[in-house]
């Protein structure tokens, strides 16, 4: 199995003394060393000697992995030789993770698995060599404790492939300078040393990584969602909706990856992205054709569909403890959360089975197939092409509408499992309006941002009743399961007592801020 290291690193471009001198060691000994030296809590940067590496890097013939800034390379030399895989870290810009496996001729197959989403089951071929010469260097702060590694780089880079755009045999060289902060080291410290360089004339590097540098000189990049020949004039209801769709699609590839890491709260996002996605095929079917997108939306149902079990037990169960947690001991009879373990354990177990047989059967492919082909010819309608402010607030009136027919329509109805079913729907509703307010925030600036804070708050109301409704049946469960096995169920209809509190206080408070919503309703054509 992989080992995982989050890699928090910024590169810069070489100083030019290095140019002079034809190598790394001017700009290891002389403006860099100075300015690490003089970084705010750096005591000591110690030598560590030169390496040469020597990296193979792979991607599909076009170019699947680089459009999705992830790097795969199989490197020899070094104190870390075998196959790396490098991940993006959407909430850090500095932060990817590495994946690290034992050198082996061929990709080791739980890397492979990893990269299914990206790939989607295309060939990987060798496309780069890089060899480096790098001169490494460890900062200590006062009491010994690692802080960074700089490592000046001098890179030989020969494209290997022709594709995309490149030109097999093309060659390139620079030099640039790596600085790695180490784990455990404060999150300020890359932006002090960056003060010290750019002061001696250091400055960040034009790209993330050597493979993306490479890439660009020795041919153009791969492109990403959508191809500019087919994407719509920027401002027009096409743009804002393809961007929003671009956002999700690379987001469920990128969770499909986390989901197999086993990352927290992963299996929830990946859900959500689902459903952002299907939401935007319904709610802009003005913009994109539904006799191509439906399709596309009703796998999307599926995945979704078959990510909820592990994602509901894995809810229910943190809210049932967390209940247990919080009432007073005196009231928690017999063996009550080893009860709850006992009915949980089995389920998440037999969910997460379910997931990955789902992401890893040919439907789910042919999911992601369909995605990116969205992507390369996008299915756009007249309407596309007209302003966005004109086109996206008629699409939000629509689903506002939808919201407050179900609403008006649960409300309606006496308390009961009726009424409990269409507050359910209600829910999914006012989901969908959330997400399309927030897909048209760009172009349509605040009176989208306020619409979907007030449809937030109507969701979260619905949340908090559905999430009582589905954890009442689960105690009661839990009070049957434990009075057959002879234990006391007392705790469990009092926590049922408890939930069923919760529900009635949501369902009080909902009508009032409902009415706000629909007081001020969606955002209007050109406002």
């Amino acid at each position: 199995m992989a080992s995982v290291t989050r890699e928090t690193e910024r590169k810069y471009e070489a100083p030019a003394a290095a140019e002079e001198t034809g190598g790394p060691d001017a700009a290891a000994s002389g403006a860099l060393l100075d300015a690490l030296a003089r970084t705010e809590g750096v005591a000591r940067v110690t030598g560590r000697g030169v390496e040469e590496l020597d990296a193979t890097y792979f991607d599909t013939d076009d170019g699947r992995l680089a459009a999705a800034r992830t790097t795969l390379r199989r490197r020899t030399g070094g104190h870390d030789a075998g196959w790396h895989l490098k991940l993006p870290v959407p909430t850090d810009g500095d932060a990817r993770d590495e994946l690290h496996a034992p050198l082996a001729d061929t990709l080791p197959a739980d890397l492979a698995r990893l990269l299914r989403s990206r790939t989607r089951d295309a060939p990987l071929g060798p496309v780069l060599r890089l060899r480096t010469t790098r001169r490494r260097h460890t900062l200590h702060g006062a009491d010994g404790t690692l802080l960074a590694e700089a490592a000046t780089d001098t890179v030989r880079a020969e494209r290997l492939d022709g594709a995309p755009g490149g030109l097999a045999g093309a060659t390139t060289a620079w030099r640039e300078i790596e600085i790695e902060r180490a784990e455990g080291a404060p999150a300020s410290l890359l932006d002090r040393i960056e003060e010290r360089l750019t002061a001696a004339g250091i400055h960040r590097s034009r790209d993330r990584s050597k493979f993306a540098r490479a890439l660009t000189d020795t041919g153009p990049p791969p492109e990403t969602w959508p191809a500019p020949d087919l994407a719509p004039v920027p401002g027009t209801a096409g743009a804002e909706v393809l961007a929003h769709l671009a956002r999700w699609h690379r987001a469920l590839v990128a969770l499909d990856t986390d989901v197999r890491r086993d990352l927290p709260d992963s299996v929830h996002q990946l859900r959500v992205a689902t459903r952002r996605l299907r939401g935007a095929f319904k709610t802009y079917r003005k913009v994109l054709d539904r006799a191509v997108t439906d399709p596309v939306g009703e796998e999307l149902k599926w995945l979704a569909g078959e990510l909820a079990p592990a994602r509901d037990n894995e809810v229910l169960t943190a809210r049932l403890a967390h209940l247990l947690d919080t009432t007073d001991p005196a009231l928690v009879l017999g063996p009550a959360p080893a009860r709850l373990r006992l009915h949980s354990t089995p389920r998440a177990a037999e969910a997460r089975d379910r997931v990955s047989a789902a992401l890893d059967s040919p439907r789910h492919l042919a999911l992601l197939t369909a995605l990116a082909r969205l992507a390369t010819d996008p299915p756009l309608r007249p309407a596309a092409h007209r302003p966005a402010r004109e086109v996206l607030p008629a699409a939000l009136a629509r689903d506002h509408r939808r919201l407050a027919a179900r609403l008006d329509h649960a409300l309606a109805l006496p308390p009961g499992p009726g009424r409990d079913h269409a507050l359910h729907q209600a829910r999914k509703a006012a989901k969908r309006a959330r997400y399309a307010a927030e897909a048209a925030r760009p172009a349509l600036g605040k009176p989208a941002k306020r619409h979907r804070k007030r449809v937030k708050a109507v969701q979260q109301l619905l949340g908090v009743h559905q999430d009582s409704v589905v954890a009442r049946e689960t105690l009661r469960q839990l009070a049957v399961e434990a009075h057959g096995a002879g234990e006391s169920a007392f705790t469990w209809g009092l926590l049922y007592g408890t939930e069923q509190s919760r529900a009635e206080a949501a369902e009080r408070e909902l009508p009032e801020v409902w009415e706000k919503v629909r007081e001020e309703g969606p955002p209007r054509p050109g406002g």
